[in-house]
C-alpha cells in the first residue's frame, strides 16, 4: 500500500508541528502525518522539530525551559501567516486526543535532544503513556535518527513498530546492523541521492521503505515504482488518493 506522509502536518498551509497543520489532514483526507516529539523541563512532552524557540515561535530561547504553563504566551503560528496568530505548541496529549477524533495515524519522530540521557528518558516515557490513550485502530510508527533511543523504547514498548532515519551520509555498510539491533520493521532514508539499487536492496532484507522528504509529483512516481512504501512530503494535498491509504 502506497502511503503519503504529511510532514509535520500540511506544513505547506498551516504551521509546522500544529494541530492546525495536523487537522488539515482531515480535510484533504490524508490519513498519515509526521510530527516531532520533545520534552519541556516539567515533564511535558510537546511536538517541535528544533530544541529552540527562535525558528518557529515569537520567542528565543530553549525549548527545555518552559514548562507547560508557558505554552499560552507562546506564538507557534503568527511567523507563517497572521491567520494562525495565537497558534501554540501542541502538547503530545493533545495530538493523541486529535487522532482519535479525526481518525488519523501517526509517524511520531523522538528528537534526541541536548538536555540529557535522562530527559530523554523521561521523553520515551511520556511517549509510552501516551500511546496508551490511542482508540483501537488508530496506526504509528516511531522513529528517530538516534538508534539508541529507538531500542530504548522497543524494549519499552515491544510492540510498537519503528523506523530508522538516516541521511545519506549516515547510510553507511553498517545500516543492517543498525536496524536489526534496533529491531526496527521500517527504514526511513533520505531521498536526495536515494537509488533503485539501495532501496531493493531494502526490501530485499525485508524492510518497509518510507522516504524523506519528497516535494515533486515525479519523484514520488518514481520511488512508487521502484518500490517504496510511502514518502513524507511538504504538499500532501497534491497527491492523488490512489496513493493515499486509508
Amino acid at each position: 500500500m502506497r502511503t503519503v506522509f504529511a510532514h509535520r502536518g500540511v506544513s505547506s498551509l498551516a504551521p509546522e508541528n500544529t494541530l492546525s497543520a495536523i487537522k488539515l489532514c482531515a480535510d484533504y483526507q490524508v490519513s498519515w502525518f509526521e510530527c516531532d516529539i520533545d520534552i519541556l523541563q516539567d515533564d511535558t512532552v510537546v511536538l517541535s522539530h528544533d530544541s529552540t524557540l527562535d525558528r518557529c515561535t515569537n520567542r528565543s530561547g530553549a525549548l527545555f525551559e518552559l514548562n507547560q504553563q508557558d505554552l499560552d504566551g507562546v506564538d507557534a503560528g503568527s511567523w507563517f501567516s497572521d491567520e494562525y496568530r495565537g497558534e501554540r505548541i501542541p502538547t503530545l496529549n493533545q495530538l493523541i486526543a486529535l487522532m482519535n477524533q479525526y481518525q488519523l495515524n501517526a509517524n511520531i519522530e523522538i528528537k534526541s535532544g541536548d538536555v540529557s540521557a535522562e530527559a530523554s528518558r523521561r521523553l520515551l516515557a511520556g511517549l509510552d503513556r501516551a500511546l496508551n490513550q490511542l482508540d483501537d485502530g488508530r496506526e504509528y510508527i516511531i522513529s528517530s535518527f538516534n538508534p539508541m533511543l529507538l531500542a530504548e523504547f522497543k524494549r519499552l514498548r515491544p510492540q510498537a513498530p519503528v523506523a530508522c532515519l538516516f541521511e545519506n551520509h549516515t547510510l553507511n555498510d553498517d545500516w543492517h546492523v543498525i536496524m536489526e539491533w534496533v529491531g526496527a520493521e521500517y527504514i526511513h532514508p533520505q531521498n536526495e541521492g536515494l537509488t533503485q539499487q539501495q532501496v531493493q536492496l531494502f526490501k530485499s532484507k525485508g524492510y518497509r521503505v518510507n522516504v524523506w522528504t519528497v516535494n515533486a509529483k515525479d519523484r514520488a512516481n518514481q520511488l512508487f515504482n521502484w518500490g517504496v512504501d510511502g514518502i513524507f512530503t511538504d504538499f500532501p494535498q497534491i497527491f492523488s488518493s490512489k496513493y493515499r491509504k486509508g
